[in-house]
């Protein structure tokens, strides 16, 4: 599941990055892989890293090792899902990783509810002669120890750099006019993808400076309400009195406040009184022209 945290190293040895290790956590020996300095800014960065002590640098027996234990988690998952079907539990199972030290055997599935895997564990625990840690997964953690490339052609952002997953949701979407196809906003965990996120926070932000739809603006088309963003280009889709629809910038607009709006709606209807006056003025001088 790749968790990262800050480890001490044995006496002032230093460890260049991408440097392998064997390392000793709360689930036993492990093989890491060495990031940077634990320092306060990149400990901040993280959620409740875990911690541990560095043992020595890892071997190529270790990597050797590594690889024969890879191969047995693969003989022991045939195992685990026969003991389930024999059970039959609701349950998927995911995958099997085998701690290097071999103080425990994880097995990662998927379910609707809760697995009484007590007789499963008791079972599994005979058979291979060392502690089960049975860990219920959902469907973001399955595509992180299984998949492997997403629709855009690279690899899926949480096996690759993602370490939490973010929350994710349809309004992300909407507002950067993305598509609502559930089809196509999905990624191979059938969840909104997590690149969705990416970008939000500075759509957010953006549209908090533009003026909200429903307000009024004066443009260079004279007087209209704003009805839609287009946010990266910082224009506005608005709607005129005379029921057209413009594309403007953001920056040939101005906010129209109450009083202008007020002083314009004055003028304009001062200005259907005094074409109505002067209409019954006209009239009276034809109307008078005829009886003469």
């Amino acid at each position: 599941m790749r968790f990262l945290g800050s480890f001490s190293a044995p006496g002032r040895y230093e460890y260049a990055r991408g440097t392998r290790v064997i390392a000793r956590t709360d689930r036993g020996l492990e093989i890491g892989e060495v990031l940077g300095e634990s320092s306060e800014y990149a400990l901040s960065c993280l959620k409740g890293p875990t911690e541990g002590q560095i043992i020595r640098q890892a071997t190529s027996n270790d990597t050797n090792e590594l690889k024969r234990m890879d191969q047995q988690a693969r003989e022991e998952f045939k195992v685990c899902r026969q003991y389930v079907e024999k059970l039959e539990l609701p349950m998927q199972l995911v995958d099997i990783e085998h701690i290097f030290g071999g103080e425990r055997i994880v097995i990662y599935y998927l379910a609707e509810s809760r697995v009484d895997f007590r007789e499963l564990v008791r079972q599994l625990a005979g058979e291979f002669q060392t502690r089960i840690e049975m860990r219920q997964i959902g469907v973001r953690d399955e595509a992180k120890l299984l998949a492997d490339f997403g629709d855009c052609g690279n690899p899926v952002c949480c096996n690759n750099h993602l370490v939490q997953m973010p929350p994710v949701s349809m309004k992300m979407a909407k507002l950067q006019k993305a598509t609502l196809d559930p089809t196509k906003i999905s990624g191979r965990c059938g969840r909104l993808k997590c690149c969705l996120r990416y970008e939000y926070d500075v759509y957010d932000r953006i549209q908090r400076e533009l003026p909200r739809v429903g307000s009024r603006v004066d443009t260079p088309e004279g007087p209209a309400r704003v009805v839609g963003h287009e946010i990266i280009a910082g224009k506005l889709v608005v709607e005129t009195d005379d029921r057209r629809r413009l594309v403007v910038d953001t920056a040939d607009t101005s906010p129209l406040t109450d009083d202008k709006s007020a002083q314009k709606e004055t003028d304009k209807q001062e200005g259907k009184q005094n074409n109505k006056q002067d209409s019954k003025q006209e009239n009276r001088n034809n109307n008078k022209r005829a009886t003469r």
